[in-house]
């Protein structure tokens, strides 16, 4: 098989159907209210730069730290690094308000247009919230539906699914903000009881390792845990395990197919921390992982499995250990991954022959046809 592999032919419906039907019009939504309004950014100015402009309209509707949603036609180069925000209220006819927040534009905008990319990660935008406002909308977008964006950014719930589902995971306790603060002594102890220390913590909703950090010993455990909370009500403790770390993309709806899985290595670091993926440019990606035959097909296999007990669609990257002895471990999965120069997923589909271009298109077409498959009859008679 050449190397556009049988995820360019397999699960695609209407996606690699070629149309003379009008452009569609889509709205791209990035920024957001989020620890990783930064990256989406970015990703936004990749989609921005690859999307086909013989079959799309785009337009583009920001969302400000502060929470509003602006229309914003000015120069794509200033999306990342915010560039954008004083421009596109002056499009607009604003000015920031405390305790005002802007939407009405930006639903009009949303309510011309035929599918709905939102390059968002993280709170307000990953985890069900807009994926809600869109059904709403009675909109096809980009990506996961509700329930498995919610379940998939909150990593506490995750784990708990995946475990029903009888994947393979690191051991953990969920640790709550109140309890933590007011009886860490529970907390250590259950971690010396359960798979001791070192260990990690990590809040329970945030992405691109916000908040995660290594846990040394039974004295820093306090410190860091909360640390972790700041950013959540909920965090994860994890037990340290020494491996090597997999990541794998899924794409489809409900005959799912992956890419090839890819290792990730971070230079002179204890794990693949914020500035490793996006400051830095120290981590390294190796595709395919150079971990055999029979673990790809492992992987493989685990990825979708995880990908469906979420019941998700459209596209997600699920991250694995692989342990010295070959164990592999589900980590977690990301509903909408990064798409920026150094994201893994579009580097794991440009290296099975895929254009960014075509994945965007690929990613529209599947957001269409979830949407008609999801059609429900409300009308007993």
């Amino acid at each position: 098989m050449n190397k556009r592999s049988d995820c360019c032919r397999k699960g695609t419906g209407k996606a690699t159907e070629k149309t003379t039907e009008k452009k569609l019009r889509i709205a791209l939504i990035f920024g957001g209210r989020s620890t990783e309004h930064a990256v989406s950014c970015v990703s936004a100015l990749n989609i921005i730069n690859n999307i086909d402009r013989e079959k799309y309209d785009l337009v583009n509707i920001g969302i400000t730290y502060s929470g509003d949603w602006l229309p914003y036609g000015g120069s794509r180069d200033l999306i990342p690094g915010d560039g954008w925000v004083e421009p596109a209220y002056k499009e607009n006819g604003l000015e920031p308000k405390e305790g005002v927040r802007y939407l009405d534009k930006a639903l009009a905008v949303i309510q011309s247009c035929d599918v709905i990319f939102p390059i968002l990660h993280g709170l307000n935008g990953e985890d069900g919230t807009v994926q809600g406002l869109f059904e709403l909308l009675g909109k096809p977008y980009v990506g996961c539906g509700v329930y498995a964006s919610a379940c998939g950014m909150d990593k506490a719930f995750a784990k708990v699914q995946f475990e029903k589902a009888g994947l393979p995971q690191a051991r953990y306790i969920i640790a709550y903000v109140d309890e933590a603060k007011n009886n860490m002594a529970a907390y250590i102890d259950a971690v010396k009881n359960s798979f001791g220390f070192p260990c990690f913590v990590k809040p329970a909703n945030c992405g691109s390792s916000v908040g995660v950090a290594p846990v040394k010993d039974e004295s820093e455990l306090p410190e860091k845990l909360l640390r972790a909370l700041r950013f959540d009500k909920k965090a994860l403790i994890e037990e340290y395990v020494e491996c090597r770390e997999i990541e794998c993309g899924v794409l489809g709806n409900s005959d799912p197919v992956t890419l090839t899985p890819g290792e990730v290595r971070s230079a002179d670091k204890d794990f693949y921390d914020y500035d490793s993926k996006y400051v830095d440019g120290e981590s390294i990606c190796i595709i395919p992982a150079g971990v055999g035959e029979d673990k790809i097909n492992e992987i493989r296999s685990l990825a979708v499995r995880a990908f469906k007990a979420i019941e998700g669609s459209g596209l997600s990257r699920v991250d694995f250990f692989m342990k010295k002895d070959g164990t592999v471990l589900l980590n977690e999965i990301n509903t909408m991954p990064g798409f920026t120069e150094c994201s893994m997923y579009p580097k794991l589909a440009l290296h099975d022959g895929m254009t960014y271009g075509e994945l965007i298109d690929r990613l529209i077409r599947l957001a269409i046809e979830k949407h008609d498959s999801d059609k429900r009859c409300y009308d007993e008679r």
